[in-house]
């Protein structure tokens, strides 16, 4: 007989603003991505607040009579965190903590928070912790007592020091210690990485969620783990692939959000050199997402600020067996054609058109056109190993006389 087992959730509540810089759609989606999180984490969204602004409150990110409704709603349901889809300042979450009376954090604390639960090596683990320090450094002052009051749970998962004992000028030392051995371990992995031989390197990237790790498993026929949840992976995996006769390294990293933390840029750098050292990019993107614009746009800017923009990039398109575009009835004259009515071919035929035929689209789970995929692969790393090579380019020629077995 199985037992069941019964997860408690902690019951959560979503608080976000509309303002003249994000839309009341936009926000929506936020909100959407907060709710993913929060489920991630091990929450449960049970209400969310949304109120149209200019700019936060200064004082409690939302308005007054705003808050005195959230206030209601935790007290007569009996909530245990509330999540603000924002960063907040420590005076508005020490001001916002009076009045609610429950354990609040904001969304950096809970992307930080996912990263604690999931970093599994020391290397990840040392990370997340610089990370947490420099986001508890600002604030200290009337934390500690919050977080002797609420045991555990979301947001709760601190770096290991004694709370109310810790004041600045130890966090200052932690955060200075931490930095010095992730030096040390940077030093380290760039041997390793020295000590890989001239083979090409690919890396993964792309936003949280979109199937890197998947498709790693397909094509490199390991198992790194993946499942249908935020930042699933945090270490960083290298495989060596071979495709027909060709050799090469891929790398699986971290996915990116919108409103990354700055602290987890900071902190990453050194997982991130993986993608600034690769000699080409493998951007993966959920094309079954309404929302995969916005994703491409938001891993863009992250690759620019670690450097990693100049790449040569091959966009992969993947979940194809989950795109659905909305259908218009053929009577139906008023409705007006956009991008959520588009095929996959009218996708092909727009910007994805003019990327040199750089984009291929796939689905890593349901492994549809993964061979057209190898194939578009297997010619971009030989050019990049032939004009490093160019003695031994006799060696590799098209992939198509190559079966998948071999």
């Amino acid at each position: 007989m199985i037992e069941e087992i019964n997860i408690a959730y902690e019951k959560i509540v979503l608080v976000g603003i509309i303002t003249q810089n994000q839309s009341d759609e936009k926000s929506k989606e936020y909100l959407d991505e907060l709710q993913f999180l929060a489920y991630t984490a091990g929450g449960e969204v049970l209400k969310r607040y949304v109120q149209k602004m200019e700019v936060p409150n200064p004082k409690t990110f939302i308005g007054s009579g705003k808050i005195e409704e959230v206030r209601l709603f935790v007290e007569e349901n009996n909530i245990d965190t509330v999540i603000f889809d924002d960063e907040l300042s420590p005076g508005q979450q020490k001001n916002i903590q009076k009045i609610l009376d429950c354990k609040i954090i904001d969304r950096t604390n809970l992307i930080l928070d996912i990263f604690a639960q999931r970093a599994q090596t020391s290397y990840a683990r040392t990370q997340v912790e610089l990370a947490q320090y420099q986001y508890l450094l600002p604030r200290l002052s009337g934390m500690w007592t919050h977080l002797e009051r609420q045991r555990g749970g979301i947001g709760m998962r601190g770096p290991g020091e004694t709370e109310i004992e810790t004041d600045r000028r130890i966090v200052r030392d932690r955060i200075s210690l931490l930095k010095k051995k992730l030096g040390k371990i940077d030093r380290q992995m760039e041997v390793q990485r020295g000590n890989r031989g001239a083979l090409v390197r690919v890396a993964l990237v792309g936003y949280t969620n979109v199937g890197k790790s998947t498709l790693m498993n397909v094509v490199s026929k390991s198992d790194v783990f993946a499942e249908n949840k935020l930042f699933a992976t945090l270490d960083t995996t290298v495989r060596k692939v071979v495709i027909g006769n060709l050799p090469f390294l891929l790398t699986d990293t971290v996915g990116f959000i919108r409103k990354l933390p700055t602290q987890l840029v900071e902190s990453f750098k050194g997982t991130l050199d993986e993608v600034r050292e690769a000699d080409m990019l493998l951007h993966i993107v959920d094309i079954s997402h309404p929302s995969f614009e916005d994703h491409i746009a938001s891993v863009n800017k992250t690759l620019d600020e670690i450097d990693g923009a100049d790449k040569p990039v091959l966009m992969v398109f993947n979940k194809i067996d989950a795109y659905k575009p909305d259908v218009i009835d053929q009577d139906d004259l008023v409705t007006v054609r956009t991008e959520v009515h588009y095929t996959l071919e009218d996708w092909k035929n727009t910007w994805m058109n003019r990327v040199n035929g750089d984009a291929v689209f796939i689905s890593a789970l349901n492994k549809e056109n993964l061979e057209e995929f190898k194939q578009t692969l297997y010619n971009k790393v030989k050019d990049i190993h032939v004009a490093r090579f160019p003695y031994n380019s006799f060696l590799f020629t098209d992939y198509s006389q190559y079966t998948e077995e071999e």
